[in-house]
């Protein structure tokens, strides 16, 4: 690598809005984020499928396998 052109890595501290921080390197010293892994809905388990005129059950029923 050539010298003096990449920048200097930094423990970086980053914070969500849910409150959750955790420690990562990079250019920054500290960084915030709108969502995390602690509150994104399909990390959480509460992700839901929006079911629009049973288009779901529609694929079911299409390609189910016998």
């Amino acid at each position: 690598m050539k010298k003096d052109i990449h920048p200097k890595l930094v423990a970086c501290t980053v914070t969500c809005s849910c409150g959750n921080s955790f420690v990562n390197e990079g250019t920054k010293e500290e960084m915030r984020v709108d969502i995390c892994n602690e509150c994104h809905p399909f990390f959480t388990g509460s992700e839901r499928m929006v079911d629009t005129a049973g288009r779901i059950d529609k694929f079911n029923k299409r390609y189910a396998k016998n």
